[in-house]
């Protein structure tokens, strides 16, 4: 028989912190649970079983004499996701390039272009649609510059990685042969990177469709407005139509999209 080795001291060290961790954390959660359970209204489940009785059966019962209506909508909150997309992956190419290591080479401009995507990612997409919905109005167009706002730190990170996974020898390579700056980015940089951007635009594509049917929420147009005015009125068939309406659509499009995007990558 082998005989018995105790623990090396590193691993030792090891096991005690991640006791530590998982003990720290456990009393975290039992807190924050605590905390949620003693503050708790549980009487509103008192009358659960008989509002779903009357809810769920109007649900699944659609008004198909709204479709016009809400088809008109959905259509307004796919144009919304669209422009705004369109909007982002624009925008995110010159930052992408501004984040991305091997294009800037002094790491102070570098570091402040990282910053300024994270700084875009920070804020709340409603927090922003409520900004525009008091600035522009209500409508479409706070929505789409939401959408725009919003999704463009995304890209230009994502595109920044990217653009720094290239490969320089084929830069190189061109700056060896005496290519100009436009010559290098037009036929040494897009070409490796234009196919993912394209992917990771479309992927934004799919998010901002769920996206813009929040928006509406707040008055940044789209289906989200025709929700909110549902259920104000408890018009369960009109939103019973509306959520079908909503699942068919963005069904459709994830399908769509990730069939372009396994042909582009």
């Amino acid at each position: 028989m082998g005989k018995y080795l105790p623990p090396k001291p590193h691993q030792t060290q090891k096991r005690i912190r991640n006791l530590i961790i998982y003990t720290i954390l456990a009393i975290i959660f039992i807190w924050a649970f605590k905390g949620v359970w003693d503050r708790a209204d549980w009487s509103v489940f008192n009358n659960l079983a008989e509002k779903f009785q009357r809810v769920i059966p109007s649900l699944f019962s659609p008004d198909w004499n709204q479709l016009d209506k809400v088809w008109e909508k959905i259509v307004e909150t796919v144009f919304i996701a669209y422009a705004g997309t369109l909007i982002a992956a624009i925008l995110a190419v010159p930052f992408g390039f501004w984040a991305a290591k091997n294009m800037v080479k002094s790491p102070i401009w570098n570091t402040l272009g990282k910053w300024f995507l994270i700084l875009d990612r920070t804020f709340p997409e409603l927090i922003l649609a409520i900004f525009f919905v008091i600035t522009v109005g209500p409508g479409a167009f706070a929505g789409v510059l939401t959408i725009g706002l919003t999704a463009f730190g995304m890209l230009g990170k994502l595109y920044a990685e990217v653009i720094e996974s290239i490969d320089m020898k084929v830069v190189e390579a061109m700056e060896a042969n005496g290519a100009n700056k436009m010559q290098i980015l037009f036929y040494a940089i897009f070409p490796q990177v234009l196919p993912e951007f394209l992917s990771f635009a479309l992927y934004r594509f799919e998010i901002d469709i769920r996206a813009s049917t929040i928006l509406g929420l707040v008055g940044a147009g789209g289906i989200g407005t025709l929700i909110v005015l549902s259920a104000a009125n408890r018009n369960w068939e009109q939103l019973g139509l509306i959520l079908l309406g909503i699942i068919v659509v963005v069904s459709v499009i994830d399908f769509a999209s990730t069939k372009i995007r396994k042909r582009l990558v």
